[in-house]
């Protein structure tokens, strides 16, 4: 396993030369300035993890972990639970794009491009000595959209993001889809199909039902298609992929149409804003009129002539569980045209506090409210 990395606070922003814009974070107290928030919300750099991703919050633990693009998980380590981290420290190394994470009794989940495998631990030392127990290995092992995402439902079932591994394709087998199964493992079930890249699923705490995000065709111009959030109450629903690109918007490509109806996104967003992460607000730290609302990293465009994303998206629901609306909630990642940070997942702490990961900065950030 890998070695400890110790928290500063007190190290000097680093600036890209002739740009103004940040380098790396090592203190970014006055680049964190420029993030944009409704009244009474501040925020502040919570800690430094290599390649910051996914993140799944063991309160139990007084830890969040924080899935990578690489071979490595870390745990962000409050020894005391006083909101102060102590400690970065990696648990899980050697793994393939260890992206999608969650916790569920004592049990670290990760789902890997190829596998699904959990690791078995009281406390972070016994983690870091344990062993993978795979759960399933018959993943398509494609690094094209290879990065997973993993989340437990209501139901007490692991849920996985698979995607397609191509821009417009046929997929074949689970490509294109979000499956699940059962916590200690063995053959999963197709949930959802018509899935092109879902790098985030959370389900809404009052109807305990699926939202996930995804990701749109390339290549279709600078407007179109649509980034998406889903919803998917119930099993056997096909979200359009590969006949639309995103929303309604139809691709090239030529094939038997779906074998079932197409349910169309309950949010579109911008196109090519890269919609990852989704949390949803269960907490009483922030205003009442947050709760059951979700929040939504939007990493940001790569083939946009103007950029787009950049931000964390704010998604209204009305008392039924239904979105209704979006808008930007913390944005300024994004300034004159040039990224500095790139916002992936958001996670509640337990008291309400939000955590927003950023791998182009290599930090999580906790977003805070206290009235104005």
């Amino acid at each position: 396993m890998g070695g400890l990395l110790r928290l500063g606070r007190a190290a000097a922003v680093v600036l890209a030369a002739g740009t103004g814009l940040p380098a790396c974070a090592a203190d970014a107290e006055s680049v964190l300035e420029t993030i944009a928030l409704p009244d009474g919300f501040a925020i502040e750099i919570y800690a430094r993890v290599p390649g910051a991703r996914s993140m799944a919050v063991a309160s139990d633990l007084n830890a969040v972990f924080v899935g990578t693009r690489g071979d490595s998980v870390y745990a962000i380590v409050d020894e005391n639970g006083d909101g102060s981290p102590d400690r970065v420290v990696k648990v899980v190394d050697g793994l393939k794009v260890a992206n999608g994470i969650a916790w569920r009794d004592k049990y670290l989940y990760v789902a890997e491009r190829h596998r699904i495998v959990r690791f078995h631990g009281p406390d972070i030392e016994g983690l870091r000595r344990a062993r993978p127990e795979v759960l399933f290995d018959g993943l398509p092992d494609d690094s094209w959209h290879g990065r997973r995402y993993a989340a437990f439902g209501a139901d007490g079932m692991l849920y996985v993001s698979v995607g397609s591994p191509c821009n417009v394709c046929a997929v074949t087998g689970l490509e294109g889809t979000i499956i699940r199964l059962k916590p200690q493992g063995g053959a999963p079930e197709i949930f959802a199909r018509g899935v092109r890249n879902s790098v985030g699923l959370d389900f809404h705490p009052g109807t305990g039902e699926l939202f996930f995000t995804d990701n749109g065709a390339d290549n279709m111009g600078d407007d179109v298609p649509p980034d998406e959030l889903n919803h998917a109450p119930r099993k056997g629903l096909h979200f359009g992929f590969p006949y639309y690109g995103g929303g309604d918007a139809l691709t090239h490509y030529i094939g038997p149409a779906p074998a079932r109806p197409v349910t169309m996104p309950a949010v579109r967003f911008g196109a090519h804003v890269a919609a990852l992460g989704i949390h949803f607000y269960r907490g009483s730290l922030f205003p009442p009129a947050y709760r059951n609302d979700a929040f939504v990293a939007q990493h940001g465009s790569w083939n946009r002539t103007v950029p787009d994303g950049y931000r964390v998206a704010r998604v209204r629901f009305d008392a039924a569980g239904r979105a209704v609306s979006w808008e930007p909630f913390a944005e300024g990642w994004l300034r004159r045209g040039r990224a500095w940070g790139r916002p992936v997942d958001v996670k509640e702490l337990a008291d309400g506090s939000l955590l927003v990961s950023d791998d182009r900065q290599g930090v999580v950030y906790r977003i805070t409210y206290r009235a104005p």
